[in-house]
Parts: C-alpha cells; structure tokens; sequence
C-alpha cells in the first residue's frame, strides 16, 4: 500500500513475515554514481544508531531497483500534529509532548552535529521530515551525501543565498524556524492571519519582549502551556534564528537552553523581524496581499544550490517519506 510520495520515489507499507510493519521506499532517481554510491550511503546510514534517527531496517540494490527498508513510524509527520487542518480529523498535542518532541529533536540534530565521526548537516529541518513512533518519540531519516540540493522556503539560513559557507549553523537556524511553529501550532508565516499575527516570529518576539509569551502559545491549548518553558523555548529559537551563523548557538547549547541547564540571555531582534518592523507590519501584510511579496523572509526564502563546507550534507533522498 503506497502511504505517501516525494521527490525521490514512493513509499510502501509493508509486514515483514514476522509480522513487524516496516515502511518500504522505492527510488525513483538513482544516484548520481550508481550502486557504489548506494551501497556506501546505506552503509553509512546502517552504522548511526540513536533513539531520534529512523533505524534502516534493510535494502535491496539489484539492477536498476533501490529499495529501502525502515521501521515504520506509526503517528506519520509532526506537520499533521502541529498544524490546523481543515481535511482531516483535528490533532492537537499537549504542550508536554510537543515540548518533549522539540527537546529530542534537538539532540538528534545535536547526534549529527558533534558526535558522528563524519560531521553532517542535515539541510532540510522541517515539520514534515520529522517522523513520530507510536509514543510520539520523534526521528529524522538519514540520508548522506551531497546530491547537490538545498532546504525548503521558510527554514533556509541567510548563507544559502549568500556568499558564505554553509555549515552545522544553518541547520540551527532552520531547527529555529521550527521551534517557534512547534510554540505556535501555526506556520511562521500565516496569511488568514490579521496584520498583527500573519509574522508569527515578529509576533512571538513582541510578545516576549513585553513579558506576556502565553499570548504567542498555541491558542488551540487554550493556555495550557508551562510558561517558562514557553519561554526558554521562544528565546532558544530567536538565539537560532540570528543572522549571523556565528552568533547562533551550537545545538548541544540548544539541548541544554531546552533542559534548564543553561541560562538563555535575552535574544537580539533577529534581522529578519527587524526588516519587517522597519518596513511596516500593515505595509507588508497589504502588499503579500495584494500578491506584490511572496515572503517577507527574504533572506531564507531562495533555494540555492552551492557547496562551501567540508560536512556532508544529507536529504531526504533516502528518507522513508
């Protein structure tokens, strides 16, 4: 049964003959240099273990077929937990498990970042590339090698479009982004919102910096939020979101913000929210509109295709999605 499709090839539920469900993907686009590659990258994603990366449960490489076999991630996406949807049945996760999930996701990129022995950027950190298991434990799948693509619009870090390398930071910068939806319950930015809310990273700054976070908080919670940890949240995605990669925190300093283990100083307007505050809130809000803009994030809103860093970076190409 085919459960989803992307870019890179269909996936498959399937049993295996013990009965264990495994989610089955098909690629489409070979890579670049054939089996050799294949066979080096499954290699790789086989030696990684840990409790936030999809465990790579087999393969199949025989002719011109690619097939990778996962465990099967029972809840799907965390896009369909955290979002409103008018097609579906409502989910909605507490702010103890959606807290939870943002920590973990943060030490799995963490487990990227400073523990392989191969440093890897993941380059493509967003709600729909992260998977949930049955007790709503969150994991990424692995993919190495650089296949010579970018992220997606809204996560991107300014150096993409830039003549800067790209390093472990832009990762941090798009963890960031999806921190502050992970608060929120909403897309960063939301054009059936008013003027004062359709920028959920302006709003959620202004809201922190007048001392009243619990108005940028899921309203869908309804206030059940732990407000200090909404706000170390807050302030750890701002600090990710800087500008500047080198005054973006690592992501083990990201893990402990989170944890309680580390004091987070009041973060500087990030540039992005400053341009906005700069140019007018009702100014922008009229003319994306009026569909004169497509994205006030302009520097995280152009995918480009470069290189710049000795770290591998890994897509989706073999992700079970």
């Amino acid at each position: 049964m085919v459960f989803t499709s992307g870019g890179f090839g269909s996936v498959y539920k399937g049993t295996l003959r013990e009965g264990t469900l495994v989610a089955v993907k098909k690629l489409d686009k070979l890579l670049p240099h054939g089996e050799k590659e294949f066979i080096t990258e499954v290699t790789t994603i086989g030696a990684m273990h840990h409790m936030n990366l999809v465990t790579l449960c087999g393969f199949c490489s025989e002719r011109s077929h690619r097939l990778l076999v996962y465990e099967y991630m029972s809840n799907g996406s965390l896009d369909k937990w955290i979002f409103p949807s008018h097609d579906r049945q409502t989910r909605l996760l507490n702010w103890n498990t959606r807290y939870e999930i943002a920590v973990s996701i943060a030490r799995g990129i963490a487990y990227f970042h400073e523990q392989c022995r191969n440093r890897i950027i993941h380059c493509d950190i967003k709600p729909e590339n992260i998977l949930l298991g049955e007790d709503f434990c969150p994991k990424r799948a692995l993919s190495c090698g650089d296949h010579g693509e970018g992220g997606t619009r809204g996560y991107l870090a300014p150096e993409w479009i830039s003549n800067r390398p790209i390093t472990v930071k832009a990762d941090v910068y798009s963890y960031g982004m999806l921190l502050l939806e992970i608060a929120g319950g909403r897309r960063n930015l939301d054009m059936s919102r008013d003027a004062e809310e359709f920028f959920y990273p302006g709003f959620a700054f202004n809201e922190l910096k007048k001392g009243t976070p619990a108005r940028a908080a899921d309203k869908r919670l309804k206030g059940g939020v732990q407000e200090e940890e909404l706000s170390r949240a807050l302030r750890a995605a701002f600090w990710c979101i800087q500008e500047e990669a080198n005054t973006r925190p690592s992501m083990g300093e990201v893990v402990r913000m989170l944890e309680g283990s580390a004091e987070i100083p009041e973060p500087p307007m990030p540039q992005a929210v400053q341009e906005m505050e700069e140019e007018g809130l009702q100014t922008v809000y009229n003319a994306m509109k009026r569909g004169l803009l497509h994205e006030p994030l302009s520097s995280s809103s152009v995918i480009d295709s470069r290189g710049g860093s000795k770290a591998t970076c890994s897509y989706s190409t073999m992700s079970p999605r």
